[in-house]
């Protein structure tokens, strides 16, 4: 199969890549802003690289031939930018659809998230039919849930086209570790300070309990929706769940725990004076995503999480401080 990957460079695109090239049964080709400058023993040296621009080029001549797209393609920054991330995130997504439809492509898989969901005050696991709407204000569950929209529409004027739409928890690896500190905490966060070692207590805000799934996880559930006759959305979660006693015990550190609104607070006073990189609205929003129920994807994909919450996250937290990273542009340390 020719498969198409949008975003192909990020955290979600490189462990994509490596599970759709694992077995050489795919012609791989990724889309990205920025073509990475590769070592032939790289893992994903085999994949024919185009440069591109969802919200602005022309995406059919990518799409001539394919049999698969993966839509991974998103721009978190800039937060103070909110039309350039709806160009990309928003607009993007339309075009690329588009150009789908034109081009004949029989199978779309893109990448949703926990964030597209409603808020929840409860931690009862919800399903696939939970409602999507958005977690919180902030522009990255607005456009989430209006991706969700849109493939909503596509699906209902394109019936020959299988639309897959995978919604994960927080997705976090080694080699993306710099790039989402550099995504989340900016200038501000420096990678001494995630530096366990040096951790001497953890702030955490009243009520956090944080889903996460390996980027490897979700790159063998994307391998499988594009192979699998399924269509549809599908959950990603490793089975445990984080909470404070948890995170204390991952950084090695003791816990403190603080009210949420104070710590919005704080966070939108450093968004405003531009020293922090993501308002508190994201922080509402990791406070009021649900928890995932992933009983579909584990029997229609045949998926289940190779590592925990805990694993991954620890990954993270490591890889910042090392700091770790990729040969791809935005994953360079």
């Amino acid at each position: 199969m020719k498969v198409v990957v949008t975003g192909a460079s990020g955290n979600i695109g490189t462990a994509c890549l490596r599970a759709l090239t694992a077995d050489g049964r795919h012609q791989v080709v990724g889309v990205a802003r920025r073509r990475p400058d590769l070592e032939r023993a790289s893992p994903l040296a085999s994949v024919s690289w185009h440069p591109g621009d969802v919200g602005y080029d022309d995406l059919d001549p990518v799409l001539t031939g394919a049999d698969a797209v993966v839509h991974l393609a998103w721009k978190f920054q800039p937060t103070h930018g909110p039309r350039e991330t709806w160009r990309t995130n928003a607009v993007g997504t339309r075009r690329l659809l588009a150009a789908v439809r034109r081009r004949g492509v029989p199978v779309v898989v893109a990448a949703s998230s926990v964030a597209a969901y409603s808020p929840v005050d409860h931690d009862r696991p919800v399903d696939e039919g939970a409602e999507t709407d958005g977690t919180s204000e902030a522009a990255y569950c607005r456009e989430k849930a209006y991706n969700e929209r849109v493939l909503d529409a596509f699906e209902a004027a394109t019936p020959g086209t299988r639309v897959v739409r995978l919604r994960p928890a927080f997705v976090f690896q080694r080699s993306a570790a710099s790039e989402q500190r550099r995504i989340f905490g900016g200038a501000l966060v420096r990678p001494r300070m995630l530096d366990r070692r040096l951790v001497p207590v953890l702030p955490v805000p009243r009520g956090l309990r944080l889903q996460a799934v390996h980027a490897g996880d979700v790159g063998r559930a994307v391998a499988a929706a594009v192979e699998r006759p399924v269509s549809g959305a599908f959950n990603l979660a490793a089975d445990d769940v984080l909470r404070r006693p948890e995170l204390g015990e991952l950084m090695g550190a003791p816990t403190i725990e603080v009210p949420a609104g104070v710590a919005r607070a704080a966070m939108d006073a450093a968004w405003h004076a531009r020293l922090l990189p993501v308002p508190g609205s994201l922080l509402a929003a990791l406070l009021g995503v649900p928890l995932l129920d992933t009983t579909r994807a584990r029997t229609e994909l045949a998926w289940t999480p190779r590592q925990t919450a805990g694993q991954a996250v620890g990954q993270m937290v490591d890889g910042a401080a090392m700091p770790a990273g990729s040969r791809t542009p935005p994953l360079h340390p």
